[in-house]
């Protein structure tokens, strides 16, 4: 037998032994047995938490960057609203506001250890009333909906704990140990009211057991090959840079322009950073998220899930190629949202400006990526600069009792979904939480479409009725386990 022969020989088997091995790690990669169990019935007074989020949508809780734009009465009838909608609440916690919209309650358990917090916001983004089937603040209840900006994000998170609460009181229960709920009032505006909470409790050596906040929901079709409806946990979410860009110039008409212009030098620099992608990075959540529910996909997706060591530069061609939310999983994401030249059409401006933004990979900071952009675009004319950002969140535990908890309380009420970590791509105020914390989740108890998803921040944001309901009863669960 000649060389070439055996060298073909080994090839072969080399080949035959991979094939194997794939094989073998796919049957493998089955679903994790879960032990299911039939919960208690657990009951919710519907008509009345509706009734309460219709009023709390009537305020109009819009923040703005420039405070001097937000009617501080607004806000001021939102928090009073509170003391007349949940009288319990009200007799039986302690208020505090830590500064002027950040509000704070405490629920005294029967025991020492730990507490737990609960968080939502009530303030909003503004909406374009025109647009509107509904009016975005009339709070109306119709079709088997409620309508109006803050439904979703996050009055209706901030109405289920509260509700929960006040049934819970009027139930004659006391939790285990005390549960805190800690309410912002300019969250959308990345405002101080997350952090100066975050600061009482470091001034007062309060270390939660859980921190639970806005996040993940429960979607369908999220996840490739998956059927099954998944509840998504978020353990860790992504940072964020807005990164500027300009070009200065002499300006001048533009019936005898240079080579290349401002807008031109900004345009290629664009398209140099877009063509360019971020590098791959599997991070702790998008994996813990891919070995949980990649189990339960098609066999074509299980072969690269089981594989990952093996596949992954095809995921990370499918990320590129198909962009969206499994491409954020993968890598730091880049969006070009704006771009400024001159007021004139036939005006060489002075200065050029475009702005993209980021949304950074754990691994990765403001700075990597900035410095990563200077040396993509390779241009000493374009100024590039960091003009506001955050790095990524730290990593919370999955091993711990409070996500455990969760982790039940999302099983009881949607006993068909499967309970995953996930890596949250948007900004949140958990991120504060970090500091006192390794165990901050982000989980919206809400089972949403991608439709009802997309009212988020945009028009005719509007929560079911049965939706709200589950809402309630999974914060009723969670307290009573607390």
């Amino acid at each position: 037998m000649g060389p070439i022969e055996i060298i073909l020989i080994c090839i072969g088997a080399s080949l035959a032994l991979l094939v194997a091995v794939v094989a073998l790690r796919t049957a493998a990669f089955k679903p994790k047995r879960a032990e299911r169990r039939e919960p208690e019935r657990i009951a919710v007074n519907t008509e009345r938490a509706a009734s309460a989020l219709s009023e709390m949508i009537k305020c109009k809780t819009v923040s703005h960057s420039d405070k001097t734009l937000d009617d501080s009465r607004e806000f001021e009838k939102f928090v009073s609203l509170l003391s007349e909608l949940f009288p319990k609440v009200k007799e039986t916690c302690e208020f505090e506001r830590v500064c002027d919209r950040a509000l704070l309650f405490r629920w005294r358990g029967r025991g020492e250890g730990d507490p737990a917090v609960l968080m939502a916001h009530y303030d909003v983004v503004s909406a374009e009333e025109s647009a509107w089937q509904k009016p975005p603040f009339s709070g109306e209840i119709s079709d088997g909906y409620i309508w109006g900006r803050g439904a979703l994000d996050t009055k209706g998170s901030l109405l289920g704990i509260l509700s929960a609460a006040e049934e819970l009181i009027s139930e004659g229960v006391t939790p285990e140990r005390d549960i805190y709920f800690a309410f912002g009032g300019n969250e959308e505006v990345n405002g101080d009211g997350a952090p100066s909470i975050v600061e009482l409790f470091t001034s007062r050596g309060i270390s939660p057991s859980l921190v639970l906040d806005e996040g993940g929901a429960v979607v369908s079709g999220a996840f490739p090959g998956v059927s099954a409806p998944a509840a998504l946990i978020g353990i860790a979410e992504k940072g964020m840079a807005n990164i500027e860009y300009s070009v200065s110039s002499a300006g001048g008409h533009s019936s005898s322009p240079k080579a290349h212009t401002p807008v031109g030098i900004l345009s290629a620099a664009c398209c140099k950073v877009e063509n360019k992608p971020f590098r791959f990075t599997l991070t702790e959540a998008s994996r813990k998220m891919l070995d949980t529910l990649g189990r339960h996909s098609t066999l074509l997706y299980r072969i690269i899930f089981a594989n990952l060591r093996l596949f992954s530069p095809i995921l990370s061609f499918i990320g590129k190629r198909s962009g969206g939310e499994l491409n954020a999983l993968l890598r730091t994401t880049t969006a070009f949202t704006q771009m400024l030249g001159s007021e004139g059409a036939n005006v060489i401006p002075p200065v050029a400006k475009m702005v993209s933004n980021h949304r950074i990979i754990s691994g990765e900071t403001v700075e990597s990526t900035v410095k990563r952009i200077r040396k993509t675009v390779k241009d000493g004319s374009v100024e590039i600069k960091a003009i506001g950002g955050m790095d990524p969140s730290p990593t919370s535990r999955t091993d711990s009792e409070g996500y455990l908890k969760i982790s039940d309380a999302i099983s009881e009420v949607w006993q068909d979904a499967i309970v995953s970590p996930y890596l949250m791509l948007a900004c949140s105020d958990s991120r504060h939480w970090s500091r006192v914390s390794d165990k901050v989740y982000r989980f919206s108890p809400m089972a949403l479409s991608g439709e009802e998803r997309a009212t988020i921040h945009g028009n005719d944001e509007r929560i079911p009725i049965s939706t709200l309901k589950t809402t309630v009863e999974f914060f009723k669960r969670l307290m009573m386990k607390l």
